[in-house]
């Protein structure tokens, strides 16, 4: 059966429709960012951004560009790694709490951490700053450090973790952080009614397992918790991440080692692996990703998936019927990299396009 379902996905992912035919406008917000990974929204028009060397600032809602926040921790910045995502918490207008991951230097190299701390009434630094989460074991590696962070509606996180690339085989086994989803409470221990809770030689912090670098993470309009991944020279994968489920790298993908050869199983599912809702080839290293929740582009756009690409450098609407995929659409084309997609609290979708000199956009309805 699982084949079957995994023969279903290539009939159904490998193809792009063409753009809808609306006049999308676009607004530069603010621009001299140095390339942007997270996008947050504060009150009163704000936005809060983080940058991968190791910076986050406030923008104004005027668009005017502060400087940096004084009080972050050290950042090992270099490679894929820096200061990467950023979420507020539920509560920010009332707290001024936010959450981010970075790759944080140590023994044995560098991994992925959670942190939270408060925004300081003037806007100027970080305040109470206290890691929550340490990936283990630390990698000596610039690669796959994964890094999204998603506030479920119970307020336990989901935080995202690459496979730090050399430890592929890692992400198959539960004694370790390597290539899996976490799920934490606000104070870093693990959420309650986690699948591995109990079992011996399981980390109980573990959600899921077999990830090899997810940049992209969001909560469904239903609530279930989505994310993409990476994929190895093709295979970029859009999965439902469930709990306890195992979805496969390195034991099968649809892409493929680096000069040829298959991984794995290569285009067979493995036995006890979820087969991917939608899949990329060629890849388009996807990054950020949303859900559109309001009708600020009219109704038919309500419930899109948004997801970027850095590879092609364009937005992808992705067309649902429930978790099945019925058509993608590019958008967004010649605008650069993009690097994380945000529905905003009015409703409208902004994106940050990786680069030195990045920039935040606002989409406005046609």
């Amino acid at each position: 059966m699982k084949n079957l379902l995994f023969a279903a996905a290539v009939c159904l992912s490998a193809w792009a429709a063409p753009a809808a035919a609306q006049d999308w406008k676009v607004q530069e917000v603010a621009g001299a960012l140095e390339h942007p990974w997270a996008l947050a929204f504060l009150s009163e028009g704000r936005f809060l951004v983080t940058e991968r060397p190791g910076r986050m600032r406030v923008i104004e809602a005027d668009g005017k560009l502060g400087p940096p926040l004084a009080g972050l921790p050290q950042v090992a910045a270099g490679g894929q790694g820096g200061l990467l995502d950023l979420v507020a918490d539920s509560a920010v207008a009332r707290n001024s709490t936010v959450y981010f991951c970075f790759s944080e230097p140590g023994a044995g190299g560098n991994g992925t951490a959670l942190a939270r701390a408060r925004l300081a009434a003037d806007r100027s630094r970080l305040e109470d700053v206290k890691v929550l989460f340490r990936q283990q074991p630390k990698v000596a590696s610039s690669l796959h450090f994964g890094c999204r962070i998603v506030e479920a509606a119970d307020g336990s996180l989901f935080l995202t973790l690459g496979e730090r690339y050399s430890r592929m085989q890692d992400a198959q086994k539960l004694d370790n952080h390597l290539g899996k989803v976490v799920r934490l409470d606000k104070e870093g221990a693990p959420a309650r009614g986690n699948p591995f809770e109990g079992r011996s030689g399981a980390l109980p912090e573990i959600w899921s397992l077999g990830h090899r670098n997810p940049q992209g993470a969001a909560l469904a309009p239903d609530g279930r918790f989505w994310i993409h991944e990476h994929g190895p020279q093709g295979g970029d994968e859009i999965n439902l991440s469930q709990a306890g489920r195992n979805y496969g790298w390195p034991l099968a993908t649809f892409g493929e080692n680096y000069g040829g050869g298959k991984i794995g199983a290569g285009l067979s599912a493995h036995p006890g692996t979820e087969p991917p809702l939608h899949y990329w080839v060629p890849s388009i290293a996807p990054s950020g990703m949303a859900f559109l929740t309001s009708e600020r582009y009219g109704p038919a756009m309500k419930g899109n998936l948004f997801v970027g690409s850095l590879k092609f450098g364009y937005l992808a609407r992705i067309e649902l019927a429930g978790a099945k995929v019925l058509r993608e659409h590019k958008l967004l084309e010649g605008q650069g990299r993009i690097r994380d997609v945000r529905q905003g609290p009015d409703g409208l979708l902004y994106v940050l396009t990786d680069s030195d000199k990045g920039r935040l956009l606002r989409l406005l309805p046609p």
